[in-house]
C-alpha cells in the first residue's frame, strides 16, 4: 500500500531495498546493463525465427510532441546543402558531382530515447553513491555517460502489451497504475514467450502512443499518462533485467501516486537499482505481430549514440522476430 502523503519515506525505503549499490564494484558504471551479459546476448541471437524486423522509434522531427518543458524542444533539422545549390552550380565541386548535406539539433531525450545512469539524482547522489556534484557537471557525466554503455544494449527483448492484455480496446486510460500484478497478469494471458527474466529489455506497451496518434500530441509530453506503479520497484529489482522501456513520456505512471511528488519511481529505479529507462518508444507494429503468433519475445537491438559524457541518448530500437 501507498501513503500517499510521505512520498519521501517511501522513496527512501524503497531505495534501501533495492539498493544495488557495491553489487559490482565501487566503480562500476554499467548498471543493471551488467545483467545482460554474453551468453545472454548469444542464447537471445535464436529468438530471430522468420527474419522480421521492425523499428521502435518515433520520428525525429518537429512535428513531435515537446512543448518545451525545461527547454525540451523537437528536433530542428537544418539543410546545409541542397539539389537547388547543386543545380544552381555554387556549391564549387569538380565534374559536375554535387550533393546535400544536413545538420539537426535537438535535446537528447526529446523522441525515443534512454535515460542513462546520470539522469536522475535521489538526494545528492547518483547511482553506486557518487555523488551527483562530482559526477555529472558543465563537461557532463564523468563517469556513466552513456557511451559506457554503446556497444552492450542488445539481447533478449520482451514485449508485455498491457493495454491489449488488460485494457480497453488495447488501451489503457491515462492515469492507471500498472502494479506488479498487472505485469503478471499480462505474462500469463501471453503465455511462456513472455516470461520475464535476468538480462531481458522489456518494452511495456500502454496504448497510449495509439491513442495519440488517432487524436493529437495534446499533453502526452508531461501530461496524465498510464505508467509503472511506484509500487513495481520491487519487481524490477527482483526480476534482474537489464533495462525496461514503454511507449510514454514518464515511464511511470502519472499524475504520481503521491500528493507532493515528481518521477519517485525514477528516484528509485535510475540511482539506487542503477536501472536504464526507455521513453517514447513506439511497439504498437511490433505488438500486433505478437498478437497475431503469440510470440512475445524476439532479438533487441538498442544502442544509444555514443555521446561522450551525455545522461541519456535518443536511438532508433530494431525488434527482430
Amino acid at each position: 500500500m501507498i501513503d500517499r502523503t510521505d512520498p519521501e519515506g517511501a522513496v527512501a525505503a524503497a531505495a534501501k531495498r533495492c539498493s544495488n549499490w557495491g553489487r559490482w564494484g565501487a566503480d562500476d558504471v554499467r548498471g543493471t546493463m551488467n545483467f545482460l551479459t554474453d551468453d545472454k546476448r548469444l542464447a537471445a541471437a535464436a529468438l530471430i525465427r522468420r527474419g522480421v524486423s521492425f523499428s521502435l522509434a518515433q520520428s525525429f522531427d518537429m512535428d513531435g510532441p515537446q512543448k518545451g518543458w525545461r527547454r525540451r524542444t523537437n528536433p530542428v533539422h537544418t539543410m546545409l546543402d541542397t539539389g537547388t545549390d547543386a543545380a544552381a552550380g555554387i556549391q564549387g565541386f569538380p565534374h559536375g558531382i554535387g550533393g546535400a548535406d544536413d545538420v539537426i539539433a535537438m535535446p537528447l531525450q526529446c523522441s525515443t530515447q534512454w535515460d542513462g545512469l546520470g539522469h536522475i539524482f535521489d538526494h545528492g547522489y547518483a547511482w553506486n553513491g557518487r555523488k551527483a556534484a562530482e559526477t555529472v557537471t558543465s563537461l557532463g557525466d564523468g563517469f556513466t555517460g552513456i557511451e559506457t554503455v554503446a556497444g552492450v544494449i542488445a539481447g533478449r527483448g520482451v514485449l508485455l502489451d498491457v493495454g491489449r492484455a488488460i485494457g480497453t480496446d488495447g488501451e489503457l486510460p491515462d492515469g492507471f497504475a500498472i502494479t506488479a500484478d498487472h505485469l503478471a497478469d499480462t505474462i500469463a494471458r501471453q503465455g511462456p514467450s513472455a516470461q520475464v527474466g535476468r538480462g531481458d529489455i522489456v518494452l511495456i506497451r500502454t496504448g497510449q502512443l495509439a491513442r495519440t496518434r488517432r487524436d493529437g500530441w495534446g499533453d502526452y509530453a508531461g501530461g496524465p499518462a498510464p505508467g509503472l506503479s511506484f509500487t513495481t520497484a520491487d519487481w524490477l529489482h527482483t526480476t534482474e533485467i537489464a533495462a525496461i522501456a514503454t511507449d510514454t513520456w514518464g515511464f511511470e505512471v502519472r499524475p504520481n501516486e503521491f500528493d507532493d511528488a515528481f518521477q519517485p519511481l525514477h528516484q528509485v529505479a535510475i540511482p539506487h537499482i542503477g536501472l536504464f529507462l526507455g521513453e517514447m518508444w513506439d511497439p504498437d507494429a511490433l505488438a500486433a505481430d505478437c498478437a497475431a503468433d503469440g510470440v512475445y519475445d524476439f532479438w533487441l537491438t538498442a544502442a544509444p549514440l555514443p555521446i561522450t559524457g551525455a545522461v541519456g541518448s535518443p536511438i532508433n530500437p530494431i525488434a527482430v522476430k
